[in-house]
């Protein structure tokens, strides 16, 4: 009988140790690739490409790492918000300027303030959008009736 509980026992540890390594193996996929890469070549050696989404313009993506002879795809992620041709660069941009009559756009630039995995980055870029519809009232102005 005290055998019987023994083995029960051996077995239900060996379950509950096998569910909780997969679900840390859920929870972590795709790290395995990032730190074999790192630990080949160091950050300067290995160059990144261009992340790629797995669905529409933004999200979750892969993107080449190459080091010596070898590639890898890594996970990545491009932010919904950011535009395409700037996803890979950082830049501190100042605040927008006057709307644009003829184009109906206002206009601001950025410094580059940090390039990500090695990408290959402007100095400074303009971007534009749509003037807004609703015209903005200076602070102290009361409401006309």
């Amino acid at each position: 009988m005290r055998s019987l509980f023994s083995v029960t026992l051996l077995l239900l540890l060996a379950l509950t140790l096998t569910a909780e390594a997969s679900r840390r193996a859920k929870h972590h996929k795709g790290r395995d690739d990032k730190t074999r890469t790192a630990s080949e070549c160091s950050p300067a050696e290995t160059r990144y490409g261009k992340c790629i989404p797995e669905h529409g313009d933004c999200g979750d993506g892969v993107r080449d790492a190459t080091c010596k002879d070898h590639t890898d795809k890594i996970p990545c992620k491009i932010p919904c918000n950011w535009k395409k041709d700037i996803s890979d660069c950082k830049y501190k941009f100042g605040p927008w300027g006057n709307c644009d009559a003829t184009t109906n756009t206002k206009t601001r630039s950025g410094t580059l303030k940090r390039a990500l995995f090695n990408a290959e980055c402007q100095a400074t870029v303009k971007v534009s959008k749509p003037c807004s519809p609703k015209v903005k009232k200076v602070k102290g102005e009361k409401k006309s009736n």
